[in-house]
């Protein structure tokens, strides 16, 4: 079985490009069988990668003295926990339903999606340890606000694998799923 790494794979490996060489991105919008669905499914893609963004956006801010504690801490909670929820539940409906379609029309992409929920896996690890230590940046919040810095200082280097594994992985995910979609007018 071969490993594609999210830490080291810059894109979505070659032998899985089939469809992609003859359906490439610039082309999805205007082809007859782009669906709204299609469409939606990317627009919580583009959300995913805001949110992530925005969570290490608001600690670089609180970081540079810019932030009330008060105010990050409770922008951290928001904005962290709708991250957090809408991953796991994104991502538990493709490995549990959409991704087992995909591979009964196309079989050939089997080690695709197996490489996209070997990183679902590791995704959730990855959010488990923003979720702790967002947990506790938002608890000293109100135990002892002057210890947030350094825990919010541990935070940022999450913050940042997070928006870094989610843009490979979402793009990743992007380039096999929506040409297999095209192809066999799925979803449509």
């Amino acid at each position: 079985m071969t490993q594609y790494d999210i830490t080291t794979r810059t894109g979505l490996p070659p032998e899985m490009q089939t469809l992609l060489r003859e359906l490439p991105r610039d082309g999805w919008q205007d082809h007859p069988h782009f669906a709204r669905s299609i469409s939606n499914w990317m627009g919580a893609h583009g959300m995913f990668r805001q949110l992530g963004d925005l969570v290490r956006e608001d600690t670089e801010t609180y970081l540079n003295g810019d932030e009330d504690p008060q105010r990050y801490a409770a922008r951290l909670a928001h904005f962290g926990n709708l991250l957090v929820r809408n991953l796991h539940g994104h991502h538990g409906w493709e490995d549990h339903s959409f991704f087992p379609e995909l591979e009964a029309a196309d079989p050939r992409f089997a080690k695709g999606l197996e490489m996209l929920e070997t990183d679902h896996v590791a995704l959730d690890a990855l959010l488990d340890r923003f979720t702790r230590a967002g947990n506790r940046v938002v608890q000293l919040a109100q135990l002892d606000p002057g210890q947030i810095r350094d825990e919010a200082g541990a935070l940022h280097g999450t913050c940042g694998e997070i928006s870094g594994f989610l843009n490979r992985h979402l793009s990743d995910e992007e380039d096999l799923v929506v040409p297999i979609l095209l192809h066999h007018k799925l979803r449509g």
